[in-house]
Order: C-alpha cells, then structure tokens, then sequence
C-alpha cells in the first residue's frame, strides 16, 4: 500500500511539474498617455515663447532680425560682408558668448564663460544647441545677437541658481577665428 502510495505521488508530481509556465499579465499598462500630454506641453510652450519673441522683435526698430530655420532668431552686432568663409565640419572655432534673458539681464558672462575652442559639429562641449547651431550662420570677425526659445537654450533643466526651465534667453556671440580642418 504505501508502494502505491508513494507512486501516486510521484506521478502527480510529475504531471503538475510538467505544465508549462503561464505568462503573468502585467501589473501595470501604459498606454502612451505621458508622452502625448509631453509633447503637446513643449509644442505649447514653444508656441507661447514664439509670440513673447515676436514681441521684442516687433517692438526692436534699431535691428533687423533674421528667422533661421533651425527655430531662431538673430541680428549682426558687426557684420563682415567683405568674407565668405562660414564655419563647416571639423573646422576649429574660437568664440566668446554671453547668455541673457530677454529682458536683458545677465546670466553669464563672456568673462565666466571664457574663451571657448569647439570643432564645429564633432566636440562634446557643453554648449546650448542654439549656439552650435549659430556659429555655423557666422564668419571670423562677426558679432550676432541669438534669441533662443528655451529647447534651444537650457530648456526643462534650465541653469541652477541662475535660470529656471523654460526660460528663453539671449546669447551675443563674437566669432574670433575659424582654424580649418584638413579635410575641407
């Protein structure tokens, strides 16, 4: 009997061990939402930031302001019309830049900011994309003043203790000399 016993048990043991693992259903679902609801606040933002900019633009009658297509605007403090020569791949900058807001108050100096070597589209600097993006509009000698809305600045981060996020700033930039690469 306990021969049967034993037996009975090892073959249910055997069966039950042998049913195959069933998925677990998840505990949690996302459906998307979060990345939606992102995406609509930054387009919001952004648009509130165009009409403030257009603003200052509107009321600016000393410069005459450039829309860049990669979502800027600037003007030429000093402007070379004698040169041609712009920034491209790999070419070595020298550059000084300030950051403002757009009531023109200051956030960094070119003081603090120092003067600053960047390779045109292949360094790891830790520069606002606007600027990058800006440089390469410039020629040797020329000084541009950028409004920035905030996805090109410092954007949701913003700068501690100085800038709160979503901030749209200004940058006056003076391009001192452009080293070419080899490969151009």
């Amino acid at each position: 009997m306990l021969r049967k016993l034993f037996y009975f048990l090892l073959f249910s043991a055997v069966i039950i061990s042998c049913k195959s693992p069933e998925a677990r259903s998840p505990v949690q679902s996302h459906s998307g939402t979060f990345i939606k609801e992102s995406a609509e606040r930054n387009k919001k933002i952004y648009d509130e930031e165009k009409i403030f900019i257009g603003e200052i633009i509107a009321k600016d009658s000393i410069h005459n302001y450039i829309s860049s297509e990669n979502g800027f605007w600037y003007f030429y403090n000093k402007r070379d019309t004698a040169t041609s020569e712009m920034p491209d791949l790999g070419d070595v900058v020298k550059f000084t830049y300030d950051i403002k807001d757009l009531n023109g108050s200051l956030i960094l100096s070119e003081k603090e900011n120092g003067l600053q070597h960047y390779k045109v589209d292949q360094s790891n600097q830790d520069l606002i994309s606007g600027v990058r993006e800006g440089i390469k509009l410039m020629k040797e000698g020329e000084t541009v003043t950028f409004l920035f809305p905030s996805y090109k600045a410092y954007g949701y981060y913003g700068i501690e203790e100085k800038l709160g996020s979503n901030i749209p700033v200004q940058s006056t930039v003076t391009l001192h000399s452009i080293e070419q690469s080899n490969e151009n």
